[in-house]
Formats: C-alpha cells, structure tokens, sequence
C-alpha cells in the first residue's frame, strides 16, 4: 500500500479525535474517523461511550450528503458484526462512501478482517495499514485482549530517590507530589481495573476510586486476597464501583456490589495470577492498573505479566523503608530484567519515568 503526505495528516487528525475518548470507551476501543471530499475534511467523529454510536456514524452525520464518493479515514477497521450498535459497515456502504483507508485490522476475531472484505465487495477501495502503529498505541489493552488472551498490564509505582515505596516506620502517604497523584489519577481512568493485593488493603486501607472531574465511570477495584482476609470495614468496599475479591478461598461473607471469584493457587499457595489475568479478560478488561506491594508486584514482573512499569520518583530518601519490589527469584546478576525507557516528564518536583521490560 502506498499512502500520500495527505493521507497521513489525515489519518492523524482521526488518531487526535480517537484520543478524545480515551477515557470513556471501555471495554470498547477509542476509535477517530474522518470524512474528506476533494481535499476538504466534512466529517469528523469519535466513539464516546461503548453503547453509543461508533466513531464512523458520527462522522457520517456530519458529512451527510457529502459523505457519497468521500473519503473515509479510520483508526480501526469498521465493525461488520451486530453489537452494542449496528455494523459500520454497512453504514459506511450505505452513504455511498468511496474509499476507505484504515490504520490497522481489528483484532476482535467476529471483525477481523471481514469488515475490510465486505467493503470491497461493496465496490468500495480499501486500503489499510497507514500509521499502524500510531493505532496500536492508542489501544493496548484491547489489542492485548484479543492477541495474547491477556490484558494489558500497567504497574504503577511511587518511590523515593533511593527506591522504597514506605518508610521505615510503614509510612506511605505521600511519597510524590500533588502533580504525580493528579496523573495517576488519569492512568486511572484509562483502565478498565485496578488491582491491589490484600496487603495493601490491610495496611494502607486505600480507596483506589476515581477522582477526576468530568468521568463518571468506576474502573472494577480487583483485590488479590489469596487467603480471603479482607474485612467488611475495608474503605473501598463503601464507594461507588463494582469491587471483585479474587482468592483461594471460597467466600466468607457476601454484599451488595462486591463479587467474590475463587481461583487456582500456585506452588507456594498464592492465587495463580495467570488464571487471575484469564478471568480478566471473560470480563472484557482491557489495560489493568495495578497499585499494589512489593510483593505482588514483584509475583507480576517475575511471571513476566508486566507490559509497563509507570514510576514516579520523588526527590526524598527514606533510608531503611520498604523496597519497590520483592523478586526472590532473581538470585544472580545473570538474571536482571532490562528495562526500556519509553517516557520520561517532570511533574512538579517529581518524575514520571514509563518503561517497558526490554526483548534482549
């Protein structure tokens, strides 16, 4: 395929509008699509909220009848099937559309690739791969869902300059800033769950709802609590959103809003969080948020389910506290994780590093 300057700043303004729903889409993809006739843009649309009409029919309504022999540009292949909302294609088809260019196939296997052969047969030009991976940055977690059975798995860390998450006497609260806290918020959002461990309930009580202005989604709360320890009087458990208690055990008490999941145990008699990140996905969890020990988020790196790690530093020392992660099994200098830096930013006094377990 062969793709034009203008096909390009095109199909980036449709990854801008796709960014516009970032946060409200889920379990949906974030999807931006563009309509341009004779070299003028005459429709614009993102998905909003997954239910609602998808970006494509948005964009069709506001180029109405100048939508017929246009071009559409679109983040993600059309949807062929009947789900939440009718198929885009059809949609697309039935407004006389000529050509369609999309910047990646989607991975939903009802979809893949069949909304691509259904335009063509329509007589409409297809043409695809244009800024793919721009449109596999845009969502991970739903790629990952679908590609590797798995959700996409963001670890999120607040340490100090000599890397300890507490200090000596357990004291955690707060290690960063305002600023880092306000942008963990909307890591946050992004996620379809947020994952602690029990010890963290138990010692720090979190929570770990979402603060932001203008979202009104509550990310599932998943608590890892092999032994089923966790108590009624929990913080978490009295807040709006739905809270899933993952464990060994079966459970010990039930109430409204909260569901209990029991699960296989590994080798030591922890939950298997293979078996944990499966259930995730029969949910349709996308990205996980995870804020939790050192020791849970230590059993993640080491059973190599990390796909990020979100690190914000503050410049403090804490001496003998708590170290960020507990990795027993690295034993010997030999077996060190690379890690690839991908980001790096200044947030009031403190700084956001994001990097990626490295493929050497």
């Amino acid at each position: 395929m062969t793709f034009t300057a203008a096909d390009h700043r095109y199909m980036a303004e449709a990854l801008r509008l796709a960014e516009r729903g970032r946060l409200t889409t889920d379990p949906n993809p974030a999807v931006g699509c563009l309509i341009v006739l004779n070299e003028q843009i005459v429709g614009r649309g993102w998905h909003r909220v997954a239910g609602e009409p998808h970006a494509e029919v948005l964009a069709l309504r506001e180029a109405g009848t100048r939508a017929r022999g246009a071009v559409a540009y679109v983040t993600l292949e059309p949807c062929s099937h009947q789900g939440r909302t009718p198929p885009c294609t059809d949609a697309l088809i039935e407004a006389g559309i000529g050509e369609v260019v999309v910047a990646m196939v989607d991975p939903f296997p009802a979809n893949a690739g069949h909304g691509l052969e259904l335009l063509t047969r329509a007589g409409v030009r297809v043409r695809s791969g244009l800024m793919e991976a721009a449109a596999r940055a845009l969502n991970p977690g739903f790629i990952s869902r679908f590609e590797r059975g798995r959700p996409f798995v963001r670890v999120k860390l607040a340490i100090s300059l000599d890397g300890r998450i507490a200090g000596p006497d357990g004291q955690s609260q707060w290690i960063t800033g305002p600023a880092a806290r306000e942008d963990t918020q909307r890591w946050r959002a992004r996620a379809s769950a947020l994952l602690t461990g029990i010890e963290t309930v138990l010692a720090d009580d979190p929570r770990l709802n979402l603060r932001l202005p203008g979202i009104d989604r509550h990310p599932l709360r998943v608590i890892a609590d092999s032994k089923a320890r966790l108590p009624q009087t929990a913080r978490l458990l009295n807040l709006p959103g739905p809270v899933l208690v993952a464990s060994t055990q079966a459970a010990p008490w039930s109430r409204d809003g909260v569901t209990w999941w029991q699960g296989p145990a590994d080798q030591a008699g922890r939950l298997e969080l293979g078996g944990l990140l499966a259930m995730l996905v029969e949910r349709e969890i996308n990205e996980l948020h995870v804020e939790a020990g050192a020791v849970l988020s230590g059993a993640l790196i080491e059973a190599g389910l990390v796909d990020e790690l979100l690190v914000y530093q503050a410049p403090v020392l804490l001496g003998q506290g708590r170290a960020m992660l507990a990795l027993p099994g690295m034993e010997k200098f030999d077996q060190r994780l690379h890690l690839e830096l991908i980001d790096s930013r200044r947030l009031g006094p403190d700084w956001r590093f994001i990097y990626r377990p490295s493929r050497r």
